[in-house]
């Protein structure tokens, strides 16, 4: 919001109070300043000259001679070079020892041999943006009224002499999108009255009544609670006065008509968006405010077809759409040289509608930025009468007598309870009944006694911000000035802060992986319908859940697994020649098993990760390692065991869709409940990799929720054993078909506990020992913690194993 400090003087008296100073006084207030730049960029000496001829200069073409009245007693010979230039204008000129912008003085020269006294001006030389301006003036010389006073500074007649107040507005504060809001702001800061300007003041209402013109109906009242509008006869399209342009250029807005202009003064003064149709266009003489229907389309004022959806709240007349509501008008409704009636609307509109309507179709507003904050209701029909009343003044309308409206609703005023012992409590200050009431009194807020230090503190509907007592707290304290507030010690119970189990878990999880070498990948939560059909098991017969408003469709329905998105970014690493990939995503999923919701999606918490490429580069010493099985296996083992759940988890193969058929194992948890499968472990199935065009990949995606459940991240010592271990090697031959980990957790539970430990070194298979056989040969380290253990003992337990394993698995020593 870019504020005019002369504007604002117009509503408070700032004598004595430089715009860098109020800048100072706001920012410390909490309203920030960004910038406070001056509209003079540098201009001395330039006033309104008068050109009474104009002739072609003798020598020059392009160029032409003119006589100029600028006040000064005689008339100035002038040598100009814009092709707009005319007698009987008014212009800016620059006298001789005048200073521009860019450090150019005006003196005494010679073009072409005829002597020029001074130069005539155009926007851009006097340091404005000429793109604001009207079209019309954008190219060449500046044209100014015919009504300006010879030989006036220019800095008076363009407001020049004035500096912009940069306001960097949260979005709590939509207040101070108004003049009038950052003018109530300004009288709290400093104390001093207000002169706010009476909105009917110029209206002259005729004999006739508005309802014989114009009907207002609400089709759609949950979007709209709220739509007046005017009717406005004989209106002549012309520019607006100086004065207005001025101030709209001031805020960054360009001028186009008496009309449009006075509309977007009025919002930039009260913050209500207000618009003009050409009464003549409405077709029936009816306006509803409705959703838009299915294949409706608009060309909007930036003659821009928009094809509107039925959640979109448009302004219609008896036919057709005329507006997109909040956003934009329609170009078949559009003042024109030829308007001569008008229908002013003024609306209250819901601003969740307006901000949906406004990201989708891309086009944003001054007027959606308000709406979408949600404007003040007690504004609506004051600024429609502002906007009336300047319209009859500057516009020679009529105004017909009465308002055209429609309300569904009207807001309920906020009263707030607020005790003396609250607001010294929070802030930690010794302020008194007399002070907060003279604050807020300030803040122009009704204050009433409802007990020995309680009030009622009744809030201006202005102030949406403000719904509890924490809210007049903090206006409180803003007021009073941060600066003031005592430093005090924190009162109350403290409650040390700490990390929940699962979020220490996936802190700890984090840890691990990336001290395995692989990094952190954030995706979307949302991803392509064919994309979650990748791994039915992992989806668990999830049924997709589409977006209302999808971003595009690779972005439509909300993630089922997180395979596919790191697949994704493995794509993307390898067609930017990166191939050795390791990659993991902690996050959650959403699944539910309806076709329509109804309820909530279930989020589960999952882990995943994604192995490509080689483990170890190539050097001159040894040949590169490609990533394989056991990579991934191996990484979740150390996670599993820093976790506390290697004693928990196992593994057995599987054939999940999406997994390679004979190199994937499920991720299973035995607890006291029974066996759980939590995920799935192995090589991309060959179809898959080939469709993303990927190389042999191996990937990993577990549900965290058990994890989080049974997982013992305490680290437990051990003291270091003083006794020797013993060691015995045996080599078994069982079916093809039994599982290496099947063996080591039988020798396990029938070694008793003098096993140490027992692991697989070596695997066989060959004619000799049978094709539907292999051989496992197996190291098992026996040991006590407190004493030398015999061979007896040794040879006992190790009995008992190598008769476990011939009763479960048929196993044979290998002779």
């Amino acid at each position: 919001m870019n504020v005019s400090y002369r504007w604002l003087s117009d509503y408070i008296d700032l004598s004595g109070i430089s715009a860098r100073e109020l800048a100072e006084m706001m920012t410390r207030g909490g309203i920030e300043i960004d910038t406070v730049p001056s509209r003079n960029e540098g201009v001395s000496g330039v006033v309104v000259g008068y050109v009474k001829k104009r002739e072609k200069h003798p020598d020059a073409d392009k160029l032409s001679v003119c006589t100029v009245d600028a006040g000064t007693g005689e008339d100035l010979q002038i040598v100009c070079g814009a092709p707009n230039v005319g007698a009987d204008m008014k212009v800016p000129v620059a006298l001789v020892g005048a200073k521009l912008p860019g450090g150019l003085n005006i003196k005494r020269a010679k073009l072409r041999g005829v002597e020029s006294q001074g130069m005539i001006c155009s926007a851009r030389e006097l340091g404005i943006n000429d793109k604001l301006l009207p079209k019309e003036q954008q190219e060449g010389i500046l044209v100014l009224p015919p009504e300006t006073d010879i030989g006036r500074d220019i800095l008076d007649v363009l407001a020049l002499d004035d500096h912009i107040l940069e306001l960097d507005l949260t979005p709590n504060r939509s207040d101070c999108l108004s003049m009038l809001g950052v003018a109530y702001e300004v009288a709290a800061l400093t104390g001093r009255p207000l002169q706010l300007p009476d909105p009917s003041k110029d209206i002259y209402a005729s004999a006739e009544v508005v309802s014989d013109y114009v009907r207002v109906t609400i089709s759609a009242p949950e979007h709209c609670s709220l739509y007046t509008a005017r009717y406005i006869k004989g209106v002549k399209i012309a520019p607006s006065p100086q004065w207005m342009q001025n101030r709209l250029i001031a805020a960054g807005v360009r001028p186009i008509n008496n009309i449009v202009d006075i509309t977007n003064y009025v919002m930039l003064e009260y913050g209500q968006p207000l618009h003009a149709f050409d009464a003549g266009r409405v077709a029936g003489g009816r306006i509803d405010v409705r959703l838009a229907r299915n294949g409706e389309t608009l060309v909007t004022l930036d003659d821009q077809e928009r094809k509107l959806e039925p959640r979109m709240l448009v302004i219609a007349d008896a036919e057709k759409a005329i507006g997109l509501a909040g956003v934009m008008g329609g170009a078949n409704s559009e003042v024109s040289e030829g308007t001569t009636d008008i229908i002013l609307e003024s609306a209250k509109f819901d601003g969740s509608t307006i901000r949906r309507t406004s990201r989708q179709l891309g086009l944003r507003s001054e007027a959606s930025a308000r709406f979408e904050k949600e404007v003040d209701p007690a504004r609506v029909r004051a600024a429609l009468d502002r906007a009336a009343g300047l319209m009859v003044r500057y516009a020679e309308g009529h105004v017909v007598e009465g308002i055209a409206e429609a309300e569904v609703s009207s807001p309920q005023p906020v009263v707030i309870d607020l005790s003396l012992s609250r607001v010294n409590g929070m802030l930690g200050t010794e302020l008194s009944a007399l002070e907060i009431k003279t604050i807020l009194s300030r803040l122009q807020f009704e204050v009433e006694a409802s007990g020995d230090d309680l009030w009622r503190v009744a809030v201006p509907s202005r102030r949406g911000d403000i719904a509890r007592d924490v809210d007049l707290i903090e206006e409180i304290a803003r007021l009073h000035g941060y600066d003031a507030i005592p430093t005090t010690l924190i009162e109350g119970p403290t409650t040390a802060g700490s990390l929940t189990k699962p979020q220490a878990i996936r802190r700890e999880l984090r840890k691990i992986l990336t001290g395995a070498g692989l990094h952190e990948a954030i995706s979307y939560s949302v991803t392509s319908l064919p994309r979650t059909e990748l791994f039915a098991e992992l989806s668990a017969g999830a049924r997709p859940i589409a977006l209302a408003m999808p971003m595009s469709e690779e972005r439509s329905v909300l993630r089922t697994t997180l395979l596919p998105s790191l697949l994704e970014a493995a794509v993307y690493n390898v067609n930017r020649k990166n191939h050795d990939i390791a990659l993991f995503e902690i996050g959650n999923v959403y699944h539910t098993d309806e076709e329509k919701l109804t309820r909530l999606p279930n989020e589960k918490p999952r882990a995943a990760l994604l192995l490509s490429g080689n483990r170890r580069a190539a050097s001159w010493n040894r040949s590169a390692e490609s990533v394989d099985f056991y990579d991934a296996k191996g990484i979740l083992e150390k996670a599993f065991d820093r976790l506390g759940l290697s004693g928990l988890v196992s593994y057995e193969a599987a054939r999940p869709e999406g997994f390679h058929p004979g190199r994937t194992a499920a991720i299973v948890i035995r607890t006291e409940r029974g066996s759980e499968t939590i995920g799935y472990v192995g090589q991309l199935h060959p179809e898959t990799q080939r469709e993303f065009d990927l190389p042999d990949t191996y990937v990993a995606e577990l549900e965290l929720q058990p994890v989080y459940e049974y997982a013992d991240a305490r680290i437990e010592y051990r003291v270091l054993p003083r006794y020797p271990a013993i060691e015995r090697d045996i080599a078994v031959v069982v079916d093809r078909g039994v599982a290496g980990g099947a063996l080591t957790e039988t020798i396990a539970a029938s070694a008793g506990e003098l096993l140490e430990s027992v692991k697989v070194f070596d695997v066989y298979t060959g004619e000799r020992i049978g094709s539907d056989k292999k051989s496992v040969a197996l190291a098992l380290v026996y040991r006590h913690s407190e004493r030398t253990l015999t061979d007896e003992e040794v040879g006992e337990a190790h009995a008992r194993v190598l008769a476990q394993l011939e009763q479960s698995y048929g196993a044979e020593l290998r002779k």
